[in-house]
């Protein structure tokens, strides 16, 4: 997950950084930090606000699976 992929994710659910933070359970300054390009996260971290956005509808996408790089698609209710 990229930071350009996060802040896509946020916006296709329009949801705010408190928002996921509260859902992955990480602080608004790891967010804000990582979409910022600021710094890194650590791979546990990573999979908790991966694993909220997935489990709110967002399908992240691998380079070369959209044109023009990294990308992240709402999942359609069935």
């Amino acid at each position: 997950m990229t930071p350009a992929q996060l802040r896509m994710a946020r916006v296709a659910l329009r949801i705010g950084v408190r928002e996921l933070a509260s859902m992955a359970g990480v602080t608004t300054a790891t967010i804000t930090r990582y979409e910022n390009e600021r710094g890194g996260l650590l791979a546990a971290t990573r999979d908790k606000i991966q694993a909220a956005l997935e489990s709110a509808g967002i399908t992240f996408l691998d380079e070369g699976d959209i044109a023009g790089g990294p990308g992240v698609s709402l999942r359609q209710e069935a």
